[in-house]
């Protein structure tokens, strides 16, 4: 009898959950081609446990899906779709992901001790945008004024903000004031580059809808952390400057490595490498997130902080010593426990900043 109301009151929240209709991404294409092609290669767009294996791995050890049957990660991974329903590969609105229109559609955020909600708005052809000029569009309105969450960069905070599980523990967590000397979520992961924003008004610039991140074009977040090298009498030291309002990586699957070598009369030699990670578990071992209690280990790089990693090692005038800081998304420590093993994305290092200091 339990399980009977429980399925049917699923199934009501299932049914309001999906009463706003949400235009399909392939209706914008028409007009915003290449922010289109940008958004469809992004991690918006593939958010989806059949399209993100390294998300599948961890959906699939989760207690809702193999207890459950609920979907909790869809309220931002798929938020267009039925709440809590199990996403599907024919499903189209579980596959349209974090969908152009839901973003373009969010009109305030409700901020709650557990994690954000987005409020979108009931008009289907509303969106709100950034720009102060619009022509008229035959597809939709845009509402430019009154929505300070697109002006101030705080329209991603519905989701990027923190997580908190029923351990009371942040798993992961942004800076929910979004302070930066001026810039904000939107202006460093939606920066402006060349090409129209629409085959209907032309720009020489739009805003780019790839989302550059830890998956995808981190090359575009590079000139936010500064690498320096100082040379002492017997050592050497490498400065890390963090300038961004968050730490280097926030979820703590991700690693980040600083691998450092010195070239000397043409031969390479590799000096130790430095560990950037953030470690959570519970009674004294790591844990998945809707398990771990506490922070066990966290070496991290934080919001506007500056690292001095030394090195014992004396530097001779001509020697060369080379800098990458990259990262893993998933620790390679437990890559075969997630069954990524042979997973490309999950198993590759991925270089952020490469910088050669002379000697």
């Amino acid at each position: 009898m339990l399980k009977l109301i429980f399925s049917i009151t699923l199934l009501l929240t299932s049914a309001l959950s999906a009463s706003k209709a949400y235009a399909p991404n392939e209706d914008c294409k028409a007009c915003h081609t290449q922010i289109y092609d940008e958004f469809s290669a992004s991690m918006h767009a593939n958010t989806t446990p059949q399209k993100d294996p390294i998300h599948n791995a961890i959906w699939s050890k989760h207690p809702q899906n193999k207890k459950f049957q609920k979907y909790g990660c869809g309220k931002c991974h798929t938020p267009t779709a039925p709440k809590m329903s199990i996403p599907t590969m024919d499903s189209k609105l579980h596959q349209e992901a974090i969908s152009c229109a839901y973003c373009h559609r969010i009109k305030s955020i409700k901020h709650h001790a557990k994690s954000n909600e987005n409020i979108t708005t009931d008009k289907e052809k509303e969106y709100f945008g950034t720009r102060k000029l619009h022509i008229d569009s035959p597809y939709h309105s845009i509402v430019t004024d009154g929505n300070k969450l697109m002006k101030d960069g705080n329209v991603c905070i519905g989701c990027h903000s923190h997580k908190m599980n029923k351990f009371k523990l942040n798993v992961c967590s942004t800076n929910i004031k979004n302070e930066m000397d001026g810039e904000n979520c939107v202006s460093c992961h939606m920066p402006k580059i060349d090409g129209t924003v629409s085959t209907l008004h032309k720009t020489k610039k739009h805003s780019f809808h790839g989302f550059p991140g830890s998956h995808f074009n981190a090359d575009m977040l590079s000139k936010y952390v500064i690498i320096k090298a100082k040379k002492q009498t017997k050592s050497f030291n490498i400065k890390i400057e963090n300038h961004s309002s968050h730490s280097l990586l926030l979820h703590p699957l991700r690693v980040a490595v600083l691998k450092t070598s010195v070239k000397r009369d043409g031969k390479i030699i590799k000096l130790k490498d430095e560990i950037f990670v953030r470690v959570i578990g519970h009674d004294g071992k790591p844990a998945m997130p809707w398990k771990a209690s506490v922070t066990l280990k966290d070496t991290m790089l934080k919001a506007n902080e500056t690292r001095d990693v030394k090195f014992d090692f004396t530097l001779k005038d001509g020697d060369e010593v080379n800098v990458t800081l990259g990262w893993f998304l998933v620790n390679p420590k437990v890559v075969k426990k997630l069954g990524l093993q042979d997973d490309k994305m999950a198993t590759k290092f991925t270089t952020f900043k490469h910088q050669v200091f002379k000697f």
